[in-house]
């Protein structure tokens, strides 16, 4: 692993920490503040909205003008925004604060594509996943000192110790190098892009994949606690076990070819919603959240596909195309979960099984195959100043 793909993978790892303390448990807190299911749905797809809107002016951002500046934006944005959702009182300010940081997604491209050019002689797959497990090993700590700290001193002190870890985490993305300017010449990335009838079907595939791949879990921890009794304790492990299986389908499937991976991941998935469905034994249901983290997973391997099929100077705006359709089901997902859910909150779950054994058809039958594995790129420039960069969202 290079240097400058330790630093963010190290970076991503405290920002996963504290992202762990709070994102299992961001339905109930909304929730506490005085929304029903129906406007959590809405909340939680107002945010998917916000993940969506950035990432094509982000990825082209970062091609045409570098992608460390806009990671460093990234990581800023995001830490503000956490102290913002732990200073408001209010579901407002909080909402205000959740949409900010929802916004930082755009980071996914740039990170891709700088993660991508610094792999050294490593694949695509295996420095995407790979740095996304790091973040997901953090992820996988933080639960369980949320859990811990919600059942203490309640939810709202949980978004104030996440901020706080987010403070180093930003300090050190500013120490990785900057990247060099891919030049690009012939016709504009869009044109080239939207002509490609093979990338495009990627992109279509991504999106119904994502839509149900996601479509069972935002009311997932209410679900578990309202009507499973489940303790925040509890949600706070089963969120280190989701955590845990993102790490494990990472490094597992990060090495085999992306199109067999993401079918996998999907199998997996299914597999998952069956147990948060039915199984009755806490063991099942942590099993479920470890086979859960494989939507995590696909969404790395969209991006190793993607990869496959564009050139150097076009991979930011053709990441970021990847991230805004996938971002994309994650606007219409949780609204359509909160309606299930008003009928029976158990309905989302044999809604989104049908809807993943239709496109693990799609998958098996469209998908594209692989190809020829690129040269790996030539080492990054030499030493610039500062770096910052955030994750995401999960």
């Amino acid at each position: 692993m290079s240097r400058d793909l330790r630093l963010v993978a190290l970076s991503l790892f405290i920002w996963g920490v504290g992202e762990g303390m709070f994102f299992y448990f961001q339905p109930l807190y909304i929730q506490e503040l005085g929304a029903d299911p129906v406007q959590i749905g809405a909340i939680l797809g107002a945010a998917g909205l916000a993940m969506a809107i950035a990432h094509i002016p982000a990825g082209a951002l970062a091609d045409a003008f570098g992608r460390k500046g806009v990671m460093v934006a990234s990581w800023i944005i995001g830490m503000a925004a956490a102290w913002i959702m732990f200073l408001s009182r209010e579901l407002t300010l909080f909402v205000v604060g959740l949409m900010l940081y929802s916004l930082t997604t755009f980071v996914m491209s740039p990170l891709a594509s700088y993660i991508t050019a610094a792999r050294g002689s490593w694949s695509v797959a295996r420095a995407l996943t790979t740095t996304s497990a790091f973040f997901n090993l953090g992820v996988a700590i933080g639960p369980v000192v949320g859990g811990t700290l919600a059942e203490r001193a309640g939810l709202h002190q949980v978004y104030g110790f996440a901020a706080a870890l987010f403070v180093p985490s930003c300090a050190m993305i500013f120490l990785i190098h900057r990247q060099p300017v891919e030049p690009h010449a012939g016709a504009s990335r869009f044109r080239r892009l939207l002509g490609q009838r093979e990338f495009l079907g990627l992109l279509l595939l991504a999106l119904a994949v994502m839509f149900g791949l996601y479509l069972s879990w935002p009311l997932t921890p209410n679900y578990l606690h309202g009507v499973r009794q489940i303790s925040l304790g509890q949600i706070g492990v089963l969120g280190s076990m989701n955590a845990l299986g993102v790490v494990a389908l990472n490094l597992g499937l990060g090495r085999i070819k992306p199109h067999l991976g993401y079918v996998i991941a999907q199998v997996g998935i299914g597999a998952s919603v069956v147990l948060l469905w039915l199984a009755t034994g806490f063991p099942w249901l942590a099993l479920g959240y470890f086979l859960g983290g494989g939507r995590v997973t696909a969404r790395s391997l969209v991006n190793a596909q993607v990869e496959t099929l564009v050139q150097r100077a076009e991979m930011g705006l053709a990441y970021g195309l990847a991230e805004t359709v996938q971002s994309g089901a994650l606007v219409a997902a949780p609204i359509l979960a909160g309606l299930l859910y008003r009928v029976d909150p158990a309905l989302p779950y044999p809604v989104g099984l049908a809807w993943i054994g239709v496109t693990l058809v799609l998958t098996l039958r469209f998908g594209p195959r692989p190809m020829a594995a690129r040269k790996p790129p030539s080492s990054p420039a030499p030493p610039s100043a500062l770096q910052s960069f955030r994750r995401e969202t999960q």
